[in-house]
Order: structure tokens, then C-alpha cells, then sequence
């Protein structure tokens, strides 16, 4: 069986690669990533490093900029990111960075390329990174949505010459920190997740303010695991004072 992740360059969809790669082998698994305008556009960056350090069968980054509209910093920049002392003082609810129907049209694209890229194959999975326990209130990261996309992304595919794509969310009820602990179960994960970007302002070093930041914080704080991400960003400031 073929497998396709959709791959944004963040914790949870490259958690979700690893898990991929280990279930049906990189040269069986395909990833692709979005450009959408985003603020944060340094995770594409990160997305196709990820793919790389995988070794993958392929990795494409479609570009939708300016299709996705809305008031969410993440697609405006007339919109600031909020930020937040800790991840207590995280208020719940819908976030402002909700882009209204851009998981929607990311599942749509990925089956899509599904069908194109695995000709003759019955059934594909495609892997999306959302989970409804920590997921900031963002209705298309719900188990609800995902059900309802996949009968009908299905319905849309049903004929016997074309596949059946399973819509994958392993992390759908797994905290921050349950998922950490999967990551460093899964072989080459800690690697990828090195490299990884979370940050909605787009900073590395990370902020650690935004609503991203700080959930990231979280889970590794109660999985009592160091985040590589910042680990191997410690060892580049060092080297670099060392050098200097």
C-alpha cells in the first residue's frame, strides 16, 4: 500500500511521516506541503529538509498562495499573532489563526495527487497531522470532519478503477505530550524533528509566545523530553560562540 502525508514541516505532521515511513517503507511513501501565503513560511523550508532526511519516494510543494483569504494572521498581515504568558493563560475556543476551510482544500488537493501519483493501486492512505485534544478549537481538526471529508472525497472516487484513500489521523486523541512520547518511539523522528517548525511568527529561534509555541512547550515539558528543535538550536549557539 501506498501512503501520502501531508506535510506542513511542524511536530505533528512529521510525526505523522515517521510514522509513514515506518509502516510502509520511504520508498512507498510520498509527502506534500502547501504554500498558502502563510506567515510562517520558513516551515516549507522545514518540510522539504524533513522529506529529504526521510528519504521518501517524493515531496511536493504545491503553491495555492492568495487562494485562502481571511482575517487569521496567518493569511494577513495586517493581523498580529496574539501572544500569551504561558500556556495556562491560553483563553480556549476558536484561535484567531483559523483559516476558514484550508484543511478542506488540503485534503481535496491530496487526494487528488493521490489518485494521480499511485495509478492502479485500490487503496491509498493519506496521513494528515490534526488532533482535536490540543488543537486550538479548529473545527476542521475534529474526528467529526475528518469522517465526513473521507466518505466524501470517496463518494467523488467511487468507481472500481480508481483507489479508496483512508484519511489517517493518528494523533486525533493524543495530547502534545503523548504525541512527544510517539516521536521518540519512531525511528529517524528526533532527527526530523530537529528541524522542525512550529512558530506562527515564522522566528527561529521559536518566540514562545504564540499559541503554537507554547503548546509545543507543554507537551515537551510533561513528556520530560528536551525538544530537539531547541536542543540543536543550543548547540549552534554554542558552536558559534566557540568559533567566535
Amino acid at each position: 500500500m501506498k501512503a501520502l502525508v501531508i506535510l506542513s514541516g511542524g511536530q505533528d505532521s512529521t510525526t505523522c511521516l515517521a510514522l509513514a515511513v515506518r509502516k510502509h517503507g520511504p520508498q512507498n511513501v510520498a509527502a506534500m506541503t502547501f504554500d498558502y501565503g502563510q506567515r510562517h513560511a520558513v516551515e516549507i523550508e522545514a518540510a522539504t529538509r524533513i522529506a529529504a532526511l526521510a528519504k521518501i519516494a517524493s515531496h511536493e510543494v504545491i503553491l495555492v498562495r492568495g487562494i485562502l483569504r481571511g482575517t487569521s494572521p496567518l493569511v494577513s498581515a495586517d493581523t498580529p499573532v496574539t501572544t500569551y504568558a504561558s500556556s495556562e493563560a491560553l483563553p480556549g475556543g476558536l484561535e484567531k489563526t483559523f483559516v476558514p476551510m484550508r484543511n478542506s482544500l488540503f485534503l481535496v488537493l491530496a487526494a487528488n495527487r493521490a489518485v494521480v501519483m499511485f495509478p492502479g493501486e485500490h487503496n491509498v492512505e493519506l496521513y494528515a497531522g490534526v488532533g482535536q485534544e490540543d488543537y486550538g478549537g479548529y473545527p476542521d481538526c475534529r474526528e467529526a470532519f475528518i469522517v465526513q471529508m473521507a466518505g466524501t472525497i470517496n463518494r467523488s472516487l467511487d468507481d472500481p478503477s480508481l483507489p479508496m484513500i483512508g484519511i489517517l489521523t493518528p494523533l486525533m486523541h493524543l495530547s502534545k505530550a503523548q504525541t512527544v512520547l510517539l516521536s521518540e518511539s519512531l525511528p529517524g523522528c528526533r532527527e526530523m524533528l530537529a528541524w522542525s517548525h512550529t512558530c506562527y511568527n515564522g522566528a527561529v529561534p521559536p518566540c514562545g509566545e504564540c499559541h503554537a509555541c507554547l503548546l509545543r512547550q507543554k507537551g515537551y515539558g510533561e513528556a520530560g523530553v528536551t525538544d530537539p528543535l531547541i536542543e540543536r538550536l543550543r548547540f549552534f549557539e554554542i558552536s558559534r560562540d566557540h568559533l567566535a
